[in-house]
């Protein structure tokens, strides 16, 4: 005959490393859901909304700084820019020195749209994020810069 072991209601409960990594997981894959789905309907794809927030909140960069920013392989980042461009929103410019580098700049068309946008991508996270008390919001910040923090460590790419 086995015994059932009951935790105390106030005694915390074992969460091991594998179960919080499946949490984690599916949080950030409805997170993307949402915001993807939020940003579209803003009229803008994800990828472009990135660069764009990018370049609004860290200036203009060449193609590889933009893409390290927002995880996008060359392939990507090069059609997303001229998709940008074409509806007016960035500008490219060969850089002085290096013909082959490529800088990127938000046009002033495009730093009004990024900043509508944001201002909205702000109201949605917030809205997602409203049962999440500000204590709460600052350790699972830590948490997660820790945890990825640790992750880069053991990858080599620190």
């Amino acid at each position: 005959m086995s015994t059932v072991i009951e935790s105390a209601p106030n005694e915390q409960t074992f969460t091991s490393a594998a179960s919080l990594w499946l949490v984690l997981m599916k949080a950030y894959r409805s997170m993307e859901a949402y915001i993807e789905s939020t940003v579209s309907a803003m009229g803008i794809g994800l990828s472009d909304f990135m660069i764009m927030e990018a370049l609004l909140h860290k200036g203009s960069m060449n193609m590889s700084q933009l893409g390290e920013k927002v995880l996008l392989a060359n392939p990507s980042m090069t059609a997303a820019v001229d998709r940008l461009q074409k509806l007016g929103y960035v500008s490219r410019c060969s850089d002085a020195t290096d013909r082959r580098v490529r800088t990127v700049d938000l046009t002033k068309e495009g730093r009004r749209v990024i900043r509508k946008i944001f201002a909205q991508h702000e109201l949605d996270l917030e809205a997602v994020m409203a049962d999440v008390c500000t204590n709460h919001r600052e350790s699972v910040r830590t948490a997660l810069k820790t945890i990825g923090l640790a992750a880069k460590a053991r990858t080599g790419n620190v």
